[in-house]
């Protein structure tokens, strides 16, 4: 077994506790407020009954309970053994997670199969058949009519606990599937989904739940009043029993209404922080479609946007660089003796940047200004830039002014703020730390980053290019020249990092590939 098939199950099994501990917690909540809450209602405030009636119907009522618990373990380890199985496993198989993908996210639809199965007929059936049992051995002096009531009313009483058990399991199977999903991109890298499949739509959701929420109350007031046919009489009775009615109802309300809500709310924020992260220009965010309603076709709809913003941004990038590559190679094609000088120039600040430690963003800004760091030569006279022998004052002149034409140049083009970072390094790529250089004379580090990072690499390629006047230098020479002006010439830091990296032989001079 490899680490990662290690690490997968030891994931796998403390997800599967967690799941395991909040469907426990989550049931003792419904059950409480269900059959605990309401069922004491009834048996201790509405019916009228003797203290010895109140302790058999206490024990009736604990019976039912145990034989429901005994049915409904038995059918909740059959529905949670597919996620039990898949949670023992080190390397589950793409089709096994798949498949319990999707059974996880039926895991709520089966929770109202349960109440409305081993758990509704596991106690009211025994409850029934005791409490008529008592009626007919007269332990027990209620009328049967009220026992056929209980028959109606335990449905009504059930449903509002699969209301409540739905959305809390809806909650607690999310960790659940986004893990499976996890896993299946870490082994396989697939990305699992309901592709739009809609178990349970939201109409349906909020149709059932306004229903429940609406009328729940009613159900329990009239129901109680039947069985409290005397309450009218007393007003002080009356008044107490709706009191405890109405706390009923607005407890079941309230819990109501917050799991409604965070069904919905969970998705909608989940979206909206993904929508702040695409603002900021992070194209790689994806929402977790881990939802089996429309929100789910929301968030597939969601992710495919920002899949096609991103491929746009990509093809975008790959434009401008192409555009960036062309201007250098057109401003070369001036000089065929200084063919891929740009490019060289590229490749040898980009590996400075690396060695200095400068982040992504910065590589990219100062691969561009080294492309571009001689675009102002194409306002020097070709007879200027072409010369062969020993330029003149004045031509020199006339030479040093390319940075700024530059400059220049490259605040002409729309929107400014795309060139901006590139400015700087190109106007100040031929300053030296002395003070001597130009066209600002700017020294040590007054001179930006970029500038003094391309003056070693724009130097070191000038020295080792040949020309038509003279073969290029030997490389080693070239180092040992570098090497003397540091601190003068060049940024003594940058230029030991170069020197060192050349010498190691992770560089070539030869190459003009940019990455």
């Amino acid at each position: 077994m490899n680490k990662i098939e290690s690490d997968v199950g030891s994931i796998l099994q403390s997800v599967y506790k967690k799941f395991i501990n909040q469907l426990i917690r989550d049931y003792l909540i419904g059950s409480a407020a269900a059959v605990l809450g309401v069922g004491s209602i009834f048996i201790f405030f509405a019916l009228k009954v003797s203290v010895d009636e109140v302790v058999r119907l206490f024990f009736i009522l604990v019976i039912s309970l145990v034989i429901m618990v005994i049915c409904e373990l038995f059918v909740f380890s059959r529905h949670v053994r597919p996620i039990r199985n898949l949670f023992q496993q080190s390397r589950p198989s793409l089709e096994t997670l798949r498949s319990v993908y999707v059974h996880t996210h039926r895991f709520p639809i089966l929770a109202i199969k349960r109440i409305f199965g081993p758990h509704l007929f596991g106690l009211s059936i025994p409850a029934a058949i005791l409490m008529t049992t008592g009626v007919q051995q007269g332990l027990l002096s209620l009328p049967m009519s009220y026992i056929m009531l209980a028959a109606f009313g335990v449905p009504v009483v059930a449903s509002m606990h699969a209301f409540i058990e739905f959305f809390l399991t809806s909650q607690a199977i999310r960790p659940v599937a986004m893990h499976i999903r996890g896993i299946s991109k870490e082994l396989y890298g697939h990305e699992l989904s309901l592709n739009g499949q809609v178990l349970v739509s939201i109409q349906r959701k909020f149709q059932a739940s306004a229903f429940l929420i609406g009328t729940f109350p009613l159900f329990l007031f009239s129901l109680g009043g039947y069985i409290r046919d005397d309450l009218l009489a007393n007003s002080v009775s009356y008044w107490n029993w709706t009191a405890i009615i109405l706390l009923a109802g607005i407890v079941f309300s309230s819990l109501g209404a917050w799991v409604l809500s965070r069904e919905v709310q969970h998705p909608i924020q989940s979206i909206y922080n993904d929508l702040g992260e695409v603002e900021k220009g992070d194209f790689n965010v994806r929402t977790h479609d881990i939802y089996s309603d429309e929100f789910s076709r929301l968030v597939a709809g969601f992710n495919h946007m920002v899949s096609g913003l991103k491929a746009r941004e990509t093809m975008n990038d790959q434009l401008v660089q192409s555009y960036f590559a062309t201007l250098a190679a057109a401003l070369d094609a001036r000089d065929p003796y200084t063919a891929g000088h740009s490019e060289r120039v590229a490749r040898f600040s980009l590996e400075i940047g690396r060695l200095a430690g400068l982040p992504d963003h910065k590589l990219d800004i100062l691969k561009k200004t080294a492309l571009l760091h001689d675009i102002g030569k194409i306002g020097v006279r070709d007879s200027v830039l072409l010369k062969d022998g020993k330029l003149s004052e004045e031509e020199f002149d006339q030479i040093k002014q390319h940075p700024v034409l530059g400059e220049k140049i490259l605040k002409e083009i729309q929107p400014p703020e795309s060139m901006a970072p590139l400015l700087p390094g190109v106007r100040s790529h031929h300053e030296r730390i002395d003070g001597r250089g130009y066209p600002d004379g700017l020294k040590g580090e007054s001179i930006p980053l970029e500038g003094r990072i391309l003056a070693i690499a724009d130097a070191f390629d000038a020295m080792t290019s040949d020309r038509p006047y003279r073969k290029g230098m030997e490389v080693e020479k070239a180092l040992q020249i570098l090497e003397e002006g540091r601190g003068s010439q060049w940024d003594a830091e940058l230029t030991a990092l170069f020197i060192r990296n050349f010498r190691s032989g992770n560089l070539d001079s030869g190459s003009t590939k940019v990455s």
